[in-house]
């Protein structure tokens, strides 16, 4: 029974990376996604990138780095009403901004992305976070908002990714 629910796991994973890679804008290798994905024909990503349900809003352009990895029910937008328009709480038209990742970047689970941020290099995001403003390389963050609590090992990550160790 367990290999019945292995292979049905595999086949699910597989026909949602396929539809995925339908939708993206580009990808420049390795594409995967453990479940349903929405994406953009304005999302361009690296090589290795592991989706887990992330859904993408809007109209503006996200670029994702190499070996990205996000858990469960990610979300980006990169949208907003326009609150400050002719009427409120806001009017007909909106705020399109686009959100850029670094390569080696690790989401938790449920973190949620505002429009216009930029996610340097190697950034790990703690579950549940809402990130509201940039993100500079190496650091961690977590939090409602993301505030960055402390650093990678930045000669570390710098060696591993020299070797070439990604995963």
């Amino acid at each position: 029974m367990r290999k019945v629910f292995k292979i049905a796991r595999l086949l699910r994973a597989l026909c949602c990376t396929l539809f995925a890679k339908l939708l993206i804008g580009s990808h420049q290798g390795n594409l995967f996604t453990g479940s349903y994905c929405r994406l953009t024909k304005n999302t361009n990503v690296g090589n290795n990138v592991n989706f887990n349900g992330m859904r993408i809003y809007g109209r503006g352009q996200v670029i994702i780095g190499d070996n990205f990895h996000s858990g469960f029910g990610c979300e980006i937008l990169t949208e907003n009403h326009n609150y400050e328009g002719c009427t409120i709480p806001y009017d007909d038209t909106y705020s399109i901004k686009n959100v850029s990742i670094g390569d080696n970047v690790w989401f938790g689970h449920r973190v949620i992305l505002l429009p216009g941020i930029k996610i340097g290099e190697g950034v790990i995001i703690q579950a549940g976070s809402v990130v509201v403003s940039d993100i500079p390389d190496c650091a961690i963050v977590g939090g409602h908002p993301a505030r960055v609590f402390s650093y990678r090992n930045k000669e570390h990550y710098y060696l591993l990714k020299e070797q070439g160790r990604t995963h």
